[in-house]
């Protein structure tokens, strides 16, 4: 007999093979926090096989990118889960360039404070022209050896979710809808001339920010 679970998770995409998507579970509160405890932290990794569904099924599933939160049902056949239903929370969307060059000042200005402290890593809000929050950069060292934190990322091995967290939950004095109200877009960001990777959560998929970061640094 197979087994079912449903669960609410991130969607990370498709990094090790184009036919499955990677899945971290949530708590089931996990895109809707109002500002309390933050979820369990353990983002337990899940690879779901994305071929052969028919109809709306297959429709959802194909339409699955890399950074949304989802609701789903998955069936369990010999250890391998496959989706029996699937719904979108939030379109929350990772987007991850490599090689950029011409980072933004705001990201140069909050490495240069990490280095003055003699830090691996800084964070700090964007604000508009009106002063208004509108994003959530982190800024981290490079690795040396064999690590690559921006693969890290892009595979789940280190997980983007703490930070996103940290904006629902409405820490500090920013506060902005929750996720399922307002989807991120969420860019990791690496410079081919630069000795630090970036994160920037940016709070308005649809908004301004999100826009210019996409058509500055991201390549199709």
């Amino acid at each position: 007999m197979d087994l079912t679970t449903e669960g609410r998770y991130r969607v990370l995409g498709r990094p090790r093979d184009p036919d499955e998507l990677l899945l971290v579970e949530l708590s089931a509160d996990a895109s809707d926090s109002d500002g309390g405890t933050p979820p369990d932290e353990s983002y337990d990794p899940t690879y779901v096989d994305a071929t052969g569904y028919e109809g709306d099924l297959a429709a959802a599933v194909d339409s699955l990118a890399a950074g949304n939160v989802v609701d789903a049902d998955l069936t369990w056949r010999d250890g391998d889960p496959r989706f029996a239903d699937v719904s979108v929370v939030a379109e929350t969307t990772f987007t991850f360039a490599d090689g950029v060059t011409g980072m933004f000042e705001a990201a140069k200005q909050t490495w240069m404070v990490a280095e003055a402290e003699n830090e691996g890593m800084n964070a700090r809000v964007t604000r508009n022209t009106d002063g208004d929050p509108n994003g959530a950069l982190y800024v981290f060292a490079k690795q040396s050896g064999a690590r690559d934190l921006f693969e890290e990322f892009r595979d789940g091995v280190t997980p983007l979710e703490p930070l996103v967290r940290r904006v629902d939950v409405g820490e500090g004095e920013v506060e902005v809808p929750p996720e399922s109200e307002q989807a991120r877009e969420v860019f990791v960001l690496r410079p081919a001339d630069e000795p630090f990777l970036a994160v920037y959560i940016v709070f308005d998929r649809e908004g301004m920010l999100a826009t210019t970061v996409r058509d500055t640094y991201v390549r199709d």
